[in-house]
């Protein structure tokens, strides 16, 4: 016989449900909404006073050559950083689903750089690759690469792609790891007996059984780049050099504290969050058809 839990008591399911609400209210609803309508808005030099000025500040974006750079930086920037992240960390998680000595020790060093803030991580990549102190940029020199990210605004894109990179392959990892191991593995076996090869194993009977994992982790991937990467930018590159590394997220502080304009960095943050809940959107329309539960 089924046994069902039932609530006798009929305020008792809101009031569970009530803290979680305040939380998304207050740091979701609230703030987005303040946005929006704070995009509406014309802030004096001294913020002394407000003009309501509707979409003045959308249609200063339109004509604004930077913010088109910043859109075509976020787009390579997210391209990269996604495609690598999930790639290197399926090639990880394929290894340390395997029968290795010292898996464990493998897979905790792997778990480690997700606990490290973006900030700290930017700055660790930074040492690394600083033009005149940096262990690796001198081994760049060394070899007739003249480094400088501060100068050079490929080597900028790298630095932050593999800054951004290494900090997201932990959670990816861990995800794979998890699918991975969920997969029978009489399924595998059965395969081998028949002859396949490990690739062919791989892309006929691994991977569409892992084609979940790997849709959640596209899709998180996606709002991490557009949002959590921040941290790291600012840290590293601090855009520059010559916005070579300002991606919309970037801007849309440094319109807002360095330029003092609220009003267009809101009408940013908008159009941003608007962005992200398309992607978000054709991703479970188009991309979730291919997907195998």
């Amino acid at each position: 016989m089924e046994k069902r839990t039932t609530f006798s008591h009929k305020l008792l399911p809101y009031l569970l449900l009530a803290p979680q609400l305040f939380v998304v209210l207050v740091f979701f609803y609230w703030p987005a909404g303040q946005a929006v309508f704070q995009s509406f808005l014309l802030q004096d030099a001294f913020g002394l006073s407000t003009q309501f000025v509707w979409f003045e500040n959308y249609a200063a974006l339109m004509q604004d050559k930077t913010y088109f750079h910043a859109i075509w930086v976020t787009v390579v920037f997210s391209s990269l950083v996604t495609l690598f992240s999930l790639s290197i960390a399926l090639l990880l998680a394929v290894q340390a689903d395997k029968s290795l000595r010292g898996a464990g020790i493998y897979k905790t060093l792997l778990i480690w750089p997700y606990a490290v803030a973006p900030v700290v991580g930017g700055v660790l990549w930074l040492f690394m690759f600083q033009p005149s102190l940096g262990l690796l940029a001198g081994k760049l020199r060394a070899y007739g690469i003249d480094w400088n990210p501060y100068l050079n605004d490929t080597h900028a894109m790298l630095l932050v792609v593999m800054a951004a990179v290494w900090k997201q392959v932990s959670y990816n990892f861990l995800f794979f790891l998890a699918g991975l191991q969920a997969i029978p593995k009489s399924l595998i076996e059965a395969a081998a007996i028949d002859g396949a090869h490990p690739m062919k194993r791989f892309w006929s009977i691994i991977f569409p059984l892992l084609s979940p994992t790997a849709f959640y982790l596209l899709t998180v991937n996606v709002v991490y780049v557009f949002f959590d990467t921040f941290g790291i930018i600012h840290a590293v590159t601090g855009g520059g050099p010559a916005g070579a590394t300002t991606t919309l997220v970037y801007k849309v502080y440094r319109d807002g504290t360095a330029g003092g304009d609220l009003g267009l960095s809101s009408a940013q943050s908008v159009i941003l969050m608007g962005v992200v809940i398309a992607l978000t959107a054709i991703q479970f329309r188009f991309i979730e058809k291919k997907v195998n539960y």
